[in-house]
C-alpha cells in the first residue's frame, strides 16, 4: 500500500472521531465547561467527606480505618502481629519439610552416589573424588536442599504482607519499643526479614535513613533466628527437650523451647541495640513521619519475581558460593592425618576443654568453624564427626562424608555416644542462637558498611555473648545439680 493511500486512510479516521465527537456534544444541553467544573467539584467533595473529620460529627468509616483500628490498636496489634509471623514461619517449617525432602532425595541419595560412580569409573583418585564429590558437592547438595525450600517460601509470605501495606503498621505497632532501645521502628522490618536470612535482613536495613541507626539494625541483625538455624533448634529441642515430656505434649514442648529461644533473640537484639546506642553508636535518636499506606491487594506475579530472583536466588548463591569451599576443608579436616589422628581429631581434642568448660564439647566448636560459610551444614558435620571421634560403626557414609540419620532414635544415640546431655542440647540451642554470622552475611555487611571495623563487631558481638551465656548456664546448671 503505498504511502498516500496510507495517508488517505488516516485522514478518513480522523474525520470519522471527530464526527462523532461533534454528534456527542450535540446531544449534551448546557455548557460543557460546567459540567466538567461540576464533576471535579463532585470528586472534591466525594474525597473530602472520606478524608476529612468535621466537630461534632463522626469519622466516617472506611476500610483502611477499620482495618487500622484493629490492627494498631493497643490491645490486638501484637497479638494479631505475633499470630500473623508465628503462622508464616509455621508454614515455611511445615511447607519446606516435602521439598527439602524431594531434593535431599534428588541431590543426595540419587545423584551424589551416580557422581561418586562417574568420578570412579573415570579412574579419579580417591583423594580427589572425595575431595570434590564427598566435600564439595555433597556441601553445596545439603545447602541447596535446607535452604531453598524454606527461603521460596518466607520470603513470598514476606513479600505478600510488605504489598498488601501491613509492614509499616508492624513497624508502628513496635516504633515505641525500639525507640527506648536506641533504635529506629523500621529495624523491625529489617529483624522480620532476617528470620528468612540475616544477609536479606541486612541489605534490608536500606530502609534506614539515619546511618547510625541503620549501623544498629545491621549488627544485631543476626539474632533473628535464620532459616538455617532453625533445623538445628527444631531437631535438638525434639531429641532432648520434647523427650522429658509425655508423649502427647512433646511436639508443643518442643516447638514451645524453639519459639523461647527465637524471642530470646528478639530480646538480645534490643539489648544490644540499647548498649550499642549508648556508647560506640552514642548519639540522638531520629524521629520520622511514618506513612501507612493505603491497603492494597498483593500483586502475585511481581511478588514471586521480587522474592524468588532478587532475594532467594540472589542470597542462595551467595551461600552456594560459600559452602563449596567449606566442604573441601570439612572432608580435608577429616581425612589428612598427622601422626595417626585426623587433623579433625587432633582440633577436637584440643577444642574439647573449653568445649566442655562452657557445656558444649570439641566436636560442636569444630562444627561452628568449619559451617561458618552456612549453617545449614551444622548438624550432619557435627554427626559425621561424632562417627570420627567415637569409632562408631554401620554408621554415615565413611571418613569425611556429611550425613543424617533418618531415625530420631538412632539420631539420640550417637550423639550419647559422644556424651551428649540435657545442658549440650540447651547450651547447643543457644550456641546456635548466640554466635557468629553465617559468612555469606558477614560479606554482606561488609559490603553494605564498607567497613572491616563494623564487619569484626558484628562478628565478635554474637559470638561474646554466645560464650557468655554457655558459661552462665553451664555453671549454673553445675551448681543445681551438684
Amino acid at each position: 500500500m503505498s504511502d498516500q493511500n496510507q495517508a488517505g486512510i488516516q485522514t478518513r479516521n480522523v474525520q470519522g472521531i471527530l464526527g462523532v465527537a461533534e454528534k456527542l456534544r450535540r446531544q449534551i444541553t448546557g455548557d460543557l465547561h460546567e459540567h466538567v467544573v461540576e464533576a471535579i467539584y463532585e470528586d472534591a467533595a466525594r474525597i473530602a467527606d472520606r478524608a476529612v473529620t468535621r466537630p461534632g460529627a463522626n469519622v466516617r468509616p472506611t476500610f483502611d480505618r477499620t482495618l487500622d483500628r484493629i490492627l494498631t490498636s493497643r490491645l490486638w496489634g501484637f497479638p494479631i502481629m505475633l499470630l500473623l509471623f508465628a503462622l508464616m514461619f509455621w508454614l515455611t517449617i511445615a511447607g519446606a519439610n516435602v521439598p527439602s525432602g524431594w531434593l535431599a532425595t534428588l541431590l543426595i541419595d540419587k545423584l551424589w552416589p551416580i557422581l561418586r560412580e562417574g568420578a570412579n569409573s573415570l579412574g579419579s583418585p580417591w583423594w580427589l573424588t572425595g575431595l570434590l564429590i564427598d566435600g564439595v558437592y555433597l556441601a553445596t547438595a545439603w545447602v541447596v536442599s535446607v535452604m531453598l525450600p524454606p527461603m521460596a517460601i518466607f520470603f513470598p509470605l514476606f513479600t505478600l504482607l510488605e504489598d498488601f501495606g501491613y509492614l509499616p503498621r508492624i513497624a508502628f505497632n513496635l516504633d515505641k519499643m525500639f525507640k527506648h532501645a536506641g533504635a529506629h521502628g523500621k529495624q523491625s522490618m529489617s529483624m522480620m526479614m532476617g528470620f528468612g536470612c540475616n544477609a536479606a535482613g541486612v541489605v534490608a536495613a536500606r530502609i534506614i535513613d539515619s546511618p547510625r541507626e541503620r549501623l544498629i539494625a545491621i549488627l544485631t541483625n543476626n539474632f533473628s533466628l535464620c532459616n538455617g538455624r532453625w533445623p538445628t533448634q527444631i531437631l535438638v529441642a525434639s531429641l532432648f527437650v520434647g523427650s522429658l515430656a509425655p508423649a502427647p505434649l512433646a511436639g508443643l514442648v518442643s516447638a514451645g523451647a524453639v519459639v523461647g529461644v527465637a524471642l530470646l533473640g528478639v530480646l538480645a537484639a534490643f539489648v544490644v541495640s540499647w548498649t550499642l546506642s549508648r556508647t560506640v553508636l552514642k548519639g540522638e535518636v531520629s524521629s520520622f513521619s511514618l506513612e501507612l499506606p493505603p491497603y492494597r491487594p498483593p500483586r502475585l506475579l511481581q511478588t514471586l519475581y521480587t522474592s524468588i530472583i532478587d532475594r532467594t536466588i540472589f542470597v542462595l548463591w551467595r551461600a552456594i558460593v560459600f559452602a563449596a569451599p567449606a566442604g573441601a576443608a570439612i572432608w580435608l579436616s577429616a581425612n589428612i592425618k598427622i601422626n595417626g589422628w585426623s587433623l579433625a581429631e587432633h582440633i577436637i581434642y584440643g577444642l574439647d576443654p573449653m568445649g566442655l568448660f562452657i557445656g558444649l564439647n570439641g566436636v560442636i566448636l569444630l562444627a561452628y568453624i568449619v559451617a561458618i560459610p552456612a549453617n545449614e551444614i551444622v548438624v550432619p558435620t557435627i554427626l559425621m564427626l561424632t562417627v570420627l571421634v567415637t569409632g562408631s560403626h554401620g554408621v554415615g557414609q565413611g571418613t569425611g562424608v556429611m550425613f543424617e540419620l533418618d531415625s530420631a532414635a538412632s539420631t539420640k544415640a550417637l550423639l550419647e555416644s559422644g556424651g551428649w546431655t540435657l545442658l549440650t542440647a540447651v547450651n547447643l540451642m543457644l550456641f546456635s542462637l548466640l554466635h557468629n554470622p553465617c559468612s555469606t552475611t558477614i560479606y554482606t555487611i561488609y559490603k553494605e558498611t564498607g567497613s572491616a571495623k563494623w564487619t569484626t563487631l558484628s562478628v565478635l558481638i554474637p559470638l561474646a555473648m554466645g560464650f557468655a551465656a554457655t558459661f552462665l548456664v553451664a555453671m549454673a546448671w553445675r551448681w543445681f545439680a551438684g
